[in-house]
């Protein structure tokens, strides 16, 4: 209980209005843009044939992880899809073991042998990475189990997209979630596209906030392009599951700017429908607009702006340079004995 009590004082600073600092306003801003130079740069080492194998860029979508992370505390776990570059940067993996691990390379998260869609971090508390639709949702419900057991405050975060929303182990994960009232933040990253269909297409849902009402779980819409909706949101989420109130559902409307991966040329929509989401929502700009009303200079955006590239760089050399996993690997990391 005293833990409990700690971490609600420890939020006080925002949770009262549900509006970021500019201190939070800016360190978000640099998160995102952390996450979309480290996508691009993805992009183009994967067009350069350094990166095989699938890669599903989070370009577009930045608000969701970066907001839903500033309202989770050291502990709280995170499991997602195959999309995870951004949520792996988000919980503070380092960009370098990621890119290394995307170019396959012994310096990566997963030693070379996961690649894109495959990779951990227990120090970070982040369990992947699933190339299954759907299959990291019972996986987090499980996480969310655990810490019911051990009476641990954790919260446990899933992320799942759209089109996983209609796999059956989803709903099974629902029933058991609410079942147990267990500290699991579901959150549905709708981003209008299951790989090449349109979520109007895929489902008969109209409002997939509410679908886990019929196991009594609460539910609220999110404008995901809003990186101070997505927080407020998560706040009262986690607030919720930490109470013992869980299970809590997030759908977090959203919009990726590039295809489903790589290899997608996405002519199910039109360029007109991509560019407006750019130009008129894109939430980099739209934190960096309110920064820059309140007062934030050109210098201080370029400070971030130099930081973040530099990272970025940092990581594509480190990737290039780190030797491939030795074929003696091969067998290790296979099975873990009991």
């Amino acid at each position: 209980m005293a833990q409990a009590e700690t971490r609600k004082k420890s939020k006080g600073r925002a949770a009262s209005n549900q509006v970021l600092t500019q201190d939070q306003l800016l360190r978000g801003y640099r998160d995102m843009l952390l996450i979309r130079r480290f996508e691009e740069k993805a992009g183009q080492l994967y067009g350069m044939g350094l990166i095989g194998g699938f890669c599903h860029l989070y370009i577009g979508q930045e608000a969701v992880v970066v907001g839903i992370q500033m309202a989770l505390e050291q502990g709280d776990e995170v499991i997602t899809s195959y999309r995870d570059h951004g949520h792996m940067l988000a919980t503070g993996m380092e960009a370098r073991g990621v890119m290394a691990e995307l170019t396959g390379r012994e310096g990566g998260y997963s030693r070379g042998k996961g690649g894109s869609m495959h990779m951990f971090s227990r120090e970070k508390n982040f369990f992947g990475g699933h190339g299954i639709v759907g299959a990291q949702v019972s996986l987090g419900a499980g996480l969310a189990f655990s810490n019911w057991y051990r009476k641990n405050d954790r919260v446990a975060v899933t992320y799942f997209g759209d089109g996983a929303s209609n796999q059956g182990q989803v709903f099974e994960s629902f029933n058991l979630a609410a079942l147990m009232k267990l500290p699991c933040i579901f959150v549905i990253e709708n981003n209008r596209y299951g790989m090449g269909t349109s979520v109007e297409r895929a489902t008969a849902s109209h409002d997939l906030s509410q679908n886990g009402a019929p196991w009594g779980i609460k539910g609220v819409k999110v404008d995901g392009m809003d990186l101070e909706a997505v927080h407020a949101a998560a706040e009262v989420a986690v607030a919720a599951c930490r109470a013992g109130e869980g299970p809590y559902l997030m759908e977090v409307e959203t919009y990726r700017y590039r295809g489903h991966s790589m290899s997608d040329p996405a002519k199910y929509r039109t360029r007109d429908e991509v560019q407006k989401m750019r130009t008129e929502h894109d939430a980099i700009e739209s934190v960096r607009h309110k920064l820059e009303a309140l007062g934030v200079d050109a210098a201080a955006f370029k400070g971030i702006d130099d930081e973040v590239k530099a990272i970025v760089t940092d990581a594509a050399e480190f990737a290039q340079s780190s030797p491939e996993p030795n074929v003696s690997q091969l067998w290790t990391d296979v099975l873990v004995e009991g």
